[in-house]
């Protein structure tokens, strides 16, 4: 069995030391999630090329360079796509940068009548200017993911929040993006991100997220 070096530990440490400075991390700083993906990249990049290198301690310098450099460049291009989509897309839509994807939530108040699964007519700015973005950044996966409060059938509350995220999905497909690209999940009420108890959580909990993953 492969060993993992302690020089390549050591070198991916100082790597993410390098690239995450704690006082360049705070919520304003706008190249924060490119110093994230920067660490990200580098750790993987130590890691690969220590594996792939006969010299582990020069393969795993290599890698993290290389690594530190493709991270970073997703960070920066999340960063880019996240400042567009909040400047065209709808105030009600919910947009998060987590550094190595973006979270587009729409509640289902934008897009669906209650209990239907069928894409309100009056979102079509929203869906061509998502569309559009999606296409000026074409390396990526997209995740359309399908939510639900707990009221009714646990059943019922899944096929719906699949029909959803398939309904979603035609609409994007519609307007061009690749079906390669798209990935389609009903997680029904399984993933709430708010109090069921509350009519305000429960509409909080109704919800399509399409998430955007930079290809590796």
């Amino acid at each position: 069995m492969m060993k993992f070096p302690l020089s390549v530990a050591l070198g991916a440490s100082i790597a993410l030391g390098a690239c995450t400075d704690p006082a360049s991390l705070g919520v304003d700083n706008r190249n924060a999630n490119a110093n994230r993906g920067a660490a990200i990249g580098a750790v993987s990049g130590a890691v690969l090329g220590s594996l792939i290198s006969r010299d582990s301690k020069k393969g795993a310098v290599i890698g993290a360079l290389v690594g530190g450099a493709a991270g970073a460049g997703i960070g920066y291009n999340l960063d880019q796509q996240e400042a567009e989509l909040r400047r065209d897309l709808d105030s009600g839509v919910t947009i998060t940068n987590t550094g190595d994807r973006l979270i587009v939530s729409f509640p289902e108040a934008i897009l669906f009548a209650s209990g239907s699964f069928t894409v309100r007519p009056g979102l079509n700015d929203d869906m061509f200017n998502l569309t559009k973005s999606l296409q000026r950044y074409p390396e990526s996966t997209i995740q359309i993911v399908g939510h639900t409060d707990s009221d009714g059938d646990a059943a019922s509350n899944q096929q719906l929040s699949e029909r959803r995220a398939n309904a979603v999905a035609d609409v994007l497909l519609n307007q061009g993006v690749p079906f390669q690209r798209i990935q389609t999940f009903g997680r029904g009420e399984s993933q709430p991100i708010a109090s069921n108890f509350t009519p305000e959580g429960k509409a909080q909990n109704r919800r399509v997220e399409i998430v955007i993953l930079p290809n590796a």
